[in-house]
């Protein structure tokens, strides 16, 4: 299932997310700081959406009050995960 969120509060704009199942599949974010972005999108590849949310929900960059990673947990708490 493919899923695409619109981010705010970060400097990447929107996230596209592929999943089967209860797994990450495949991540890709739209802007963003590149290395962090690609790190984040090959960590969580092949990982179970709850766990990915347990585990970046909450992270914070800066003083925005979100992140890139928070900001994915986000759109996998809107899939249902």
């Amino acid at each position: 299932m493919k899923h695409y969120y619109t981010t705010s509060g970060t400097c990447s704009r929107s996230i596209e997310i592929e999943t089967e199942g209860d797994v990450i599949r495949n991540v890709k974010f739209v802007g963003g700081c590149s290395g962090n972005i690609q790190g984040i999108c090959h960590l969580v590849e092949g990982m179970n959406a709850s766990e990915v949310v347990k585990r970046l929900e909450g992270i914070q960059c800066g003083l925005r009050g979100t992140s890139c990673p928070d900001q994915l947990s986000k759109a996998l708490r809107e899939m249902g995960y």
